[in-house]
């Protein structure tokens, strides 16, 4: 007489398969669905929380070998996808904006770093994982995301009023680029600042953003604090590269940060280190390990390197960014790891069903 396979016996199987990410077995993650059983052959999906390749396949192959073990399975259909979650914001009392999980700043204590190429490539880096991602230039003075996704539009609105964000690469974008001439200044006074920061979050018709990425204006103002003031920003990445002076004017933007109650999700190396094309001698042109361990020394997850590169410059410029126009190269390869702990992080904060903490600033 064969074993009759049941339900039970299938889920109990699968509690020794772990999330690589989150450390808890499927089952108690409730990532698994849709569990069917004809008789010898067992299907179910697999949801879980990061899209992307990483993981996926080990959590996979995991899941089928622990089935085929349960007596009477001949044969195992897993399908696998992916849902990320929103993260607790550290500030509950803000209203979530519709349409988006999780806002994340993209912010550096001084200009000159690569804040916006390092903004642009991550999202697009979520993005080509499977992530619905968009961005907000949040650049009032210096409005140059359209510049580095090669976009040239005006903003218009739907039927409800909403305005319709631009998008290229799969990366929807508002920016002040879109409302004003390519060579007319923006000469605003706070308040004015404010209103504009509101209606990108509350007057653009978003629909379900998993990651709303925000690229700052450099240093420690005014559009940082009314961030915080109008919506519930689940962290921040800060941008520096490995030179002394740049290292210090981070330490102050994290901890503008931690005084807005947004904590800081990591931070990102630019302009690490430089490697001859043709000799591949590694030379370290603005120094070597400031930005890594100023994240060790305030207790912020370093995220990674991101290599001095021409091709990453030509392709900002030309509108290509390198996570598109060389998908294979160590730069971008850098970008996509940054992201991945990114969407790994928040992942967790999700799960933990708490805010994200805040650093504590020494």
């Amino acid at each position: 007489m064969s074993n009759v396979v049941s339900e039970a016996a299938v889920l109990e199987a699968l509690r020794a398969v772990r999330d690589p990410d989150l450390h808890r077995d499927v089952v108690s993650l409730k990532f698994v669905k849709n569990l069917r059983i004809d008789g010898e052959r067992v299907g179910f999906t697999i949801e879980l929380s990061i899209h992307g390749p990483e993981g996926r396949d080990q959590v996979r192959d995991a899941a089928r070998a622990a089935v085929m073990r349960v007596p009477g399975v001949t044969a195992v259909e897993i399908e696998m996808t992916a849902l990320v979650r929103a993260a607790v914001p550290a500030d509950i009392s803000k209203q979530p904006v519709p349409g988006v999980k999780n806002i994340i700043a993209v912010g550096a204590g001084k200009g000159g770093v690569g804040k916006t190429t390092v903004a642009v490539n991550l999202a697009i880096a979520l993005s080509q994982a499977g992530s619905r991602v968009a961005m907000i230039d949040g650049d009032i003075y210096g409005p140059n995301v359209p510049i580095m996704l090669g976009i040239k539009a005006q903003l218009v609105a739907d039927e409800r009023n909403k305005i319709i964000p631009a998008e290229q690469y799969g990366i929807k974008l508002v920016s002040m680029a879109f409302l004003t001439g390519d060579d007319a200044p923006v000469i605003w006074r706070g308040p004015m600042l404010h209103g504009v920061i509101q209606q990108f979050f509350r007057e653009v018709s978003w629909e379900n953003i998993d990651y709303l990425i925000v690229d700052m204006p450099p240093g420690t103002g005014d559009v940082a604090l009314s961030l915080s003031q109008s919506v519930p920003v689940v962290g921040s990445i800060v941008v520096t590269t490995p030179q002394t002076v740049s290292v210090a004017d981070t330490r102050r933007a994290i901890r503008m940060y931690q005084k807005l109650n947004v904590p800081t999700l990591g931070l990102i190396e630019n302009m690490s280190h430089f490697i001859c094309p043709d000799c591949r001698h590694e030379s370290d042109i603005f120094g070597k390990g400031g930005g890594e361990a100023l994240a060790e020394e305030m207790a912020v997850p370093f995220l990674g390197r991101i290599p001095i590169y021409e091709p990453i410059r030509i392709g900002s410029d030309n509108g290509v960014p390198i996570t598109i126009g060389e998908r294979g190269s160590p730069a971008a390869e850098a970008f996509r790891s940054a992201a991945r702990q990114l969407a790994t992080q928040l992942a967790i904060a999700s799960y933990k069903k708490s805010a994200i903490p805040l650093i504590q600033v020494r």
